[in-house]
C-alpha cells in the first residue's frame, strides 16, 4: 500500500501488524513489561502472614506473598531445583513454608532454601545461592509493584512522576488518600484485544458521544471529544444537577477528607504506562491493571475503593459501580470489534487521529522507542 501525504488535521497511527503480530507481543513482554514496573496485586488482599498471589507478568510467573516479619517479597515462581511451578493456584494461604510439590524442595517465606530430601548430605550446596529468585518490589497507592529488571528504573521517575505530570503538582494524588481504601467491588474482564488498543481508547473521548451516553451525561464536556486526561491539571466537572459520580447523579459516598474544594465534583484519569488507569472522583477511586495474556487478549481487573468506614458499612456501593461498569463494559466491547481490523490489508499502513486524538501520537512514539531499544 503506498503511503500519501496526510492533511494537518490527520496524524498516522501505528500499523495493523503492531497489534497483530504475535512477534510485536513477544518483544514487548520483553522490552515492556518485563523492563518496567508492573502493578501487580492489592496489598490489602495480601494481610496475613503467608497470604499469596501469583500474577503472570510478561513472559513470568511471579509470586507475591506476606512473610513472617510481615514484608510482602515477590520471587519467580520457579522451583530451583528442576524448574517445576511452585504455588499452582492464583491465590492462597501457605501455613508454613513455600514446597515443591515435585521433589519437596522447601524454601521459606523470605525465599530462602530450607528443606530438601538429604540435603543435609550435600553439605556442599550453599542455601542463600539455591534460594528463589527475588524480584523487585515497591508498595505505592496501596498497591504491589514488581519489575523484573535486573536494575529496575526509577519507580519515581516511571510510576510517581506519571501521577504527579497529570494532575499538574507533585503528591496532588496523596489527597485521594489512595492507601488508605477498601475495595469496594472488584470485577475482572476478559477482553479479547490487544492491550495498546485498552490504552488508545482509554486516552480519548472521540467516541465518548458515540458509545458512552451514561458517561457524557455526568460529564458533559466529554460530549465534545476532548478527554480531560489530554490537559495536564484538568478535571471533568459533573453536570449541574449531580449529587455523585454514578449511574444517575444521585447516591454518593462520604467525600474523601483530603480532596479539597478544586478537585470537588471533578474526574480526573491518569495513564501509568504500561499497564495502569487511575480515576479519580470526590468519594471513590477506580483503579484498572491489565494482564496482556496474548497478542490479542487482554485480562483487565478493575477495583472500586471506597473510604474503609463506607464499605465496614454494608452502604449500597451499586449505583457508583454500575456507572463505570457500563463504561468499561462499552469501551472493550468497542476494544474487540476494533481488533480484527488489525490484521486486514486495509489497515496494513495503519489508521488517523484526527485532532482531539493526537496526543496518542505520543503513546506510538513511545511503544516504538521501547521496541527498538
Amino acid at each position: 500500500m503506498t503511503s500519501v501525504s496526510l492533511p494537518p488535521s490527520l496524524v498516522a497511527t501505528l500499523p495493523g501488524s503492531i497489534y497483530a503480530d504475535p512477534g510485536v507481543f513477544a518483544q514487548e513482554q520483553e522490552k515492556i513489561f518485563e523492563r518496567m514496573w508492573f502493578a501487580a496485586a492489592r496489598s490489602s488482599d495480601l494481610a496475613e502472614t503467608g497470604k499469596f498471589v501469583t500474577k503472570q507478568v510478561g513472559r513470568e510467573n511471579v509470586v507475591i506473598v506476606r512473610g513472617r516479619d510481615k514484608q510482602l517479597r515477590a520471587f519467580l515462581n520457579v522451583c530451583r531445583h528442576r524448574g517445576a511451578k511452585l504455588c499452582t493456584e492464583e491465590e492462597g494461604q501457605l501455613r508454613r513454608n513455600i514446597q515443591c510439590m515435585y521433589h519437596a524442595w522447601t524454601y521459606g517465606l523470605d525465599g530462602k532454601l530450607v528443606a530438601a530430601p538429604n540435603l543435609t548430605k550435600m553439605q556442599d550446596i550453599d542455601r542463600g545461592e539455591y534460594g528463589l529468585i527475588n524480584v523487585a518490589l515497591r508498595e505505592w497507592l496501596g498497591y504491589v509493584w514488581v519489575c523484573l529488571a535486573d536494575e529496575p528504573p526509577s519507580f519515581e521517575t516511571d510510576v510517581i512522576a506519571a501521577a504527579d505530570e497529570r494532575l499538574g503538582g507533585e503528591g496532588v494524588i496523596g489527597g485521594w488518600q489512595v492507601d488508605e481504601l477498601a475495595v469496594g467491588k472488584r470485577i475482572t474482564y476478559d477482553v479479547k484485544a490487544n492491550w495498546k488498543l485498552i490504552i488508545e481508547n482509554f486516552m480519548e473521548c472521540y467516541h465518548c458521544a458515540t458509545i458512552h451516553p451514561e458517561l457524557t451525561e455526568m460529564l458533559p464536556e466529554f460530549a465534545g471529544g476532548y478527554a480531560a486526561q489530554a490537559f495536564v491539571g484538568h478535571g471533568a466537572e459533573f453536570r449541574d444537577d449531580a449529587q455523585a459520580f454514578t449511574i444517575d447523579g444521585a447516591g454518593g459516598h462520604e467525600r474523601i477528607p483530603g480532596v479539597d474544594e478544586d478537585h470537588d465534583r471533578r474526574y480526573y484519569a491518569i495513564t501509568v504506562r504500561p499497564q495502569v488507569f487511575i480515576n479519580l472522583v470526590p468519594d471513590h477511586v477506580i483503579f484498572h491493571r491489565m494482564y496482556p495474556v496474548t497478542v490479542d487478549r487482554t485480562i483487565v481487573e478493575c477495583d472500586w475503593l471506597y473510604l474503609p468506614g463506607v464499605v465496614e458499612s454494608g452502604a449500597d456501593l451499586t449505583r457508583s459501580v454500575e456507572l463505570f461498569d457500563r463504561v468499561n463494559r462499552q469501551d472493550f466491547e468497542a476494544c474487540e470489534v476494533t481488533q480484527p481490523g488489525m490484521s486486514s490489508r486495509a489497515y496494513r499502513a495503519g489508521g488517523v487521529l484526527v485532532p482531539s486524538e493526537h496526543h496518542i501520537a505520543e503513546f506510538h512514539e513511545w511503544v516504538q522507542a521501547r521496541l527498538l531499544d
